[in-house]
């Protein structure tokens, strides 16, 4: 699987920039204003983090694996 360099950046972006953040946010808020489910919100940032970040790993690969 290979990505364009644009859905490549955009994607590291959010890893890099919006999950910290929101996850960052999200305890932030929780200890001020506890949010029911707060764990399984938090659970699913990471989940979903997860799975990009293997993604874009597979595509760096691949791609490295081109330039060879």
């Amino acid at each position: 699987m290979k990505m364009s360099d644009k859905v490549y950046e955009f994607l590291k972006w959010i890893l890099i920039t919006v999950v910290p953040a929101a996850i960052t946010l999200i305890g932030v808020i929780n200890t001020v204003a506890p949010i029911p489910g707060y764990e399984s919100i938090v659970t699913i940032i990471g989940a979903i983090a997860t799975f990009i970040g293997s993604c874009v790993g597979i595509s760096t690969a691949n791609y490295r694996k081109g330039d060879k």
